[in-house]
């Protein structure tokens, strides 16, 4: 179905896949396309618990395919913010705003829009030989997909200037002694401890996971007043579901819990 992407769900995970390794998995229009297509089944099918994200081949991302973009009809400039508005903006928006939890797998470079698209995730795991590059300055831009907004919250400001200014490569290790990544591994346990983390999720009490993603998310734009009422309302709500009647089940009569998502 799909000719840039990979993409099935089972087992109540969904797998993304980017898939022009040839490219770098960078992307076009016709990619954009396809993998704002796959989301929307993410969020609709009711099929999945949680998203994995990852990249064929070498490399995980390298942002935007530069060929793809290069003119517009007529040799005029490309409108690089219609570009942005078009197609990132919303990809960044449809994986922060699903109510799952996205997991992305960093196999290895990822530059550009690429390393921001896998900072947008809500965990992300890379390999040992992963790299995060801010590539922007080089060609005279700045970090869109979400960089500008990403960068300063996770490593603060000074290391984010630093990176975006520079655009010096980031070491998978660096990443997560930074904080910017939940966790480095060897390159051979990648795709197990990404798909063992899916399965966790994916079995998980659906609704909760989905309410503590964008209860975070979304805190440091509230004072500590309006969080507090925002946690009792959540708290509220959860309470009324059948995976916290199972949870609470499961914890008295010592056995693991069989969530539903409900």
């Amino acid at each position: 179905m799909y000719e840039t992407i990979a993409f099935e769900i089972r087992d109540c995970v969904a797998r993304l896949t980017f898939n022009r390794p040839d490219r770098l998995n960078s992307f076009t229009a016709a990619m954009h396309g396809e993998v704002a297509d796959a989301l929307s089944r993410v969020a609709t099918s009711g099929e999945a618990r949680a998203l994995l994200i990852t990249g064929a081949g070498r490399g995980f991302c390298a942002g935007q395919d530069l060929n793809d973009r290069a003119v517009a009809p007529g040799g005029a400039p490309v409108d690089l913010g219609d570009s942005v508005e078009r197609f990132y903006n919303p990809l960044i928006r449809r994986l922060t705003s699903l109510d799952m939890p996205v997991i992305c797998a960093v196999n290895g470079v990822a530059a550009g829009a690429g390393a921001n698209i896998a900072l947008a995730c809500d965990i992300v795991i890379a390999a040992r030989s992963a790299k995060f590059i801010q590539s922007f300055a080089a060609i005279g831009l700045i970090p869109d997909t979400g960089g500008t907004w990403i960068l300063p919250r996770l490593i603060g400001q000074a290391r984010a200037l630093g990176l975006a200014l520079t655009g010096e490569p980031l070491g998978a290790e660096q990443a997560e002694a930074w904080g910017l990544i939940w966790k480095c591994v060897d390159d051979d346990q990648l795709q197990a401890e990404a798909e063992a983390l899916a399965a966790r999720f994916a079995a998980g009490p659906t609704r909760g996971l989905a309410a503590t993603k964008h209860a975070l998310r979304g805190s440091g734009l509230k004072s500590l007043d309006q969080e507090l009422d925002n946690e009792r309302d959540l708290m509220r709500a959860l309470g009324t579901s059948a995976d916290y009647r199972e949870g609470v089940a499961a914890f008295l009569e010592k056995r693991r819990p069989s969530f539903t998502g409900q």
